[in-house]
């Protein structure tokens, strides 16, 4: 695991904790921890001279592997807060480097209804940021070698500001445990690495509620 996603697991934890004191601290309501699979996606930027010698390669569409992880806390009703960290699992080839993009966002979250035990719609609304990260071939090191020496191959960054808004229903296994597939909208912020401002992120989350009673 790179310094990028010790990060993302360090901001989760404490995420986590914040989020499940408020809940508690509400008395009665709940919080969730989830996990996730998917993928997002995004059209082309066209042709660049990545290395800046004078070739052009073709930037490529966002895709590949994405794991999500996620928590929210439910305290008034059916309104809380939540976040979630997304992040592509391997590096993807981008124009003759290779790139990893990651989506982090804080959000209001809805349930709509709370009265079916089985099946509850959920609503995410938000903000937050992407980065990408770009991280150097053997291609890229022998056009420009000085790029090379970063422990993690890591050649640059970028940061976007970003709006988020999602949908999905939870389905209650048995308790707490519950499946809820989802499609996550992201728009970012003058995105020229990508084709597009609107990135679709579709996705399955497997993860569980902890009911806090009052009293407690």
């Amino acid at each position: 695991m790179d310094l990028a996603l010790n990060s993302i697991a360090c901001k989760v934890a404490l995420s986590l904790g914040l989020l499940l004191a408020s809940a508690r601290l509400a008395t009665g309501q709940s919080g969730s921890l989830y996990f996730a699979g998917g993928t997002a996606t995004d059209s082309s930027s066209g042709p660049l001279d990545t290395l800046g010698a004078g070739s052009t390669y073709n930037s490529p569409r966002m895709g590949g592997f994405f794991e999500t992880i996620g928590a929210d806390a439910i305290f008034f009703r059916n309104l809380g807060v939540g976040t979630e960290y997304s992040f592509r699992k391997d590096q993807g080839p981008y124009a003759g480097i290779r790139y990893r993009p990651t989506f982090y966002d804080v959000n209001a979250v809805y349930h709509p209804i709370s009265d079916v035990r089985r099946i509850s719609p959920e609503i995410q609304a938000g903000f937050g940021r992407i980065n990408v990260n770009f991280y150097d071939t053997p291609q890229f090191c022998l056009t420009a070698p000085q790029g090379c020496s970063a422990p993690n191959a890591e050649i640059s960054s970028v940061d976007h500001f970003q709006l988020h808004l999602a949908g999905g229903v939870r389905f209650y296994i048995i308790k707490g445990l519950f499946l809820r597939p989802q499609l996550d909208m992201h728009w970012v912020r003058n995105f020229t690495e990508f084709g597009s401002s609107w990135v679709p992120e579709y996705t399955v989350a497997l993860g569980y509620t902890y009911t806090l009673r009052r009293g407690h």
